[in-house]
């Protein structure tokens, strides 16, 4: 039987640790890494199995206020043996970093194509956030992902591209050009990415085209073994904004 003062002080000390308990508990964390994993293996999935692609860019008359760019991806497949390497959470700003990893001795890719892998390892890093107003960054990332994607395919494969352009009495009356890439990309490996200060995205993507080759059985080296790219995305649209639209 505990004294009453030696009882009184462990139901304090109990006390205090469970309201201490309750401040740090609650679900944000867990919802931001667990969002930020998803991420993380959606971008596996896209370097090792591909991602579809479809990307249009259109100007008139020469006037970036006309610009338009669109591009969409999708990706599907199934995929084991994912390794979660590293979590880290600022609990500042609720921002989940995950950096995952996976080797794949056999695919078969987007195309239905079989690729052997040879248990060639990938790394990707996923983010994410419970909170809505620090999603911009994060989304500006995801942009600057795409384009970098966009830019390997037009490397690659290339694009096709149409003009319009009419003349009237030696003035210029109406131009148009348009740019269209539809593709497949797979094995394609970020190598850097970061904001500027201004707070747009950007991300370094790079395709080794010599083990490409080798994987794929066919030659697919250019001018280059390598082809490097930057892809650019923006968590504020101040374009729309000042052509008020």
């Amino acid at each position: 039987m505990l004294p009453n003062r030696t009882a009184s002080f462990v139901i304090f000390v109990v006390c205090l640790f469970l309201s201490t308990s309750s401040a740090w508990a609650g679900n944000k964390r867990i919802m931001s890494v667990k969002a930020a994993k998803v991420m993380a293996e959606r971008a596996l999935v896209e370097s090792v199995y591909g991602l579809k692609l479809r990307a249009e860019e259109r100007v008139e008359d020469m006037v970036a206020a006309s610009f338009i760019g669109n591009t969409e991806s999708k990706t599907s497949a199934q995929i084991k043996g994912i390794t979660f390497e590293e979590v880290v959470y600022d609990a500042t700003q609720d921002i989940a970093q995950v950096t995952a990893s996976v080797r794949v001795p056999q695919i078969t890719n987007i195309d239905g194509v079989t690729v052997e892998l040879k248990d060639k390892l990938f790394r990707r890093v996923g983010f994410a956030t419970s909170t809505p107003s620090a999603a911009g960054p994060l989304q500006a990332l995801r942009a600057a992902e795409l384009d970098a994607y966009k830019e390997l395919i037009k490397q690659l494969v290339g694009f096709e591209l149409e003009s319009h352009t009419t003349v009237e009495n030696f003035m210029l009356t109406s131009d148009l050009v348009k740019t269209k890439v539809m593709a497949t990309l797979f094995m394609a490996q970020l190598t850097e990415y970061g904001w500027t200060p201004e707070g747009d995205a950007y991300v370094k993507m790079q395709l080794n085209l010599k083990e490409a080759s080798e994987i794929l059985g066919q030659n697919l080296i250019t001018d280059s073994e390598i082809i490097e790219v930057e892809g650019q995305g923006a968590q504020t649209d101040d374009f729309t904004k000042a052509n008020g639209q």
